[in-house]
């Protein structure tokens, strides 16, 4: 009988250990598949934040240097610039611009933003805007704020 109960009580071992080496490798599974989707969120969210971050900047630095003459909404001494971004140079309705600017068919995009707001001349020779901003991650985040509020 001490036998039996013997052998019982190792079979019963055994089963246990079996369940909780079961658990120990579902518990390190789990822990290693959270473990990478934190990477992942650190890896991938961060460049979200960084694009609002970059946003919000290009917002501040509109309106510190661009209100002067231009609006999102209304037209100033320059044209308003709401849906500037992917829009054909020269085209807001009720804006007079200059000859040069009208003839010069380009569309608004990052590489035209940019090469215009280093150096509006090099662009379009004759337009009427004489204000550059030097600084290139400025104009990278200023252009990403008007192609955020081009697609609002």
């Amino acid at each position: 009988m001490r036998q039996i109960l013997f052998k019982k009580l190792k079979a019963d071992q055994k089963q246990l250990a079996v369940r909780l080496s079961v658990r120990e490798h579902s518990g390190f599974l789990i822990g290693f598949s959270v473990g990478i989707l934190m990477l992942l969120a650190l890896i991938i969210f961060p460049r979200i934040s960084r694009a609002d971050t970059n946003v919000d900047r290009g917002k501040q630095l509109f309106e510190k240097r661009c209100t002067g003459c231009h609006s999102l909404d209304q037209d100033k001494e320059g044209p308003r610039l709401r849906g500037v971004y992917g829009r054909q140079s020269g085209t807001v309705p009720g804006f007079t611009y200059s000859a040069a600017l009208q003839s010069s068919h380009l569309t608004w995009d990052d590489a035209s933003l940019d090469k215009w707001l280093t150096d509006t001349d090099s662009l379009v020779a004759g337009n009427d805007m004489a204000f550059h901003v030097p600084k290139q991650d400025e104009r990278a985040d200023i252009i990403r704020f008007l192609k955020a509020m081009s697609v609002k």
